[in-house]
């Protein structure tokens, strides 16, 4: 199991809270179809207001990053496609183009002895 941590910046905080409201009500079912079928086994999103704006990171559980990427990135499906629209509009983030989001590199890491 691999873990994604990305950060995306919001462009429209009202809009962005409409938008999770959505995914967790009326389109729970399909969100569940879809992080099912690509390879998702959790998701926890999480708000951050800086002095510049406020800024999601989104931390994702998967079995293969590369698959699901690829996988997600492709999708056609109408659940996938208003997904990624929503994503899009309201980051500034192409997930067609960047389906892990902006690039994130691991700087710093510490574990218990």
């Amino acid at each position: 199991m691999s873990r994604i941590v990305r950060a995306f910046p919001v462009l429209n905080e009202s809009e962005f809270r409409e938008f999770v409201q959505e995914v967790n009500g009326a389109r729970s079912g399909d969100a569940a179809d879809f992080y099912q079928r690509h390879g998702v086994t959790r998701e926890t999103v999480h708000w951050q207001q800086t002095p510049t704006g406020p800024w999601i990171i989104v931390v994702t559980e998967v079995a293969d990053v590369e698959e699901a990427a690829s996988q997600y990135a492709a999708s056609e499906k109408p659940y996938d496609r208003w997904f990624k629209g929503q994503i899009h509009r309201l980051t500034g983030i192409n997930p067609d183009l960047e389906p892990l989001g902006p690039p994130t590199e691991q700087i710093f890491e510490w574990s218990r002895p």
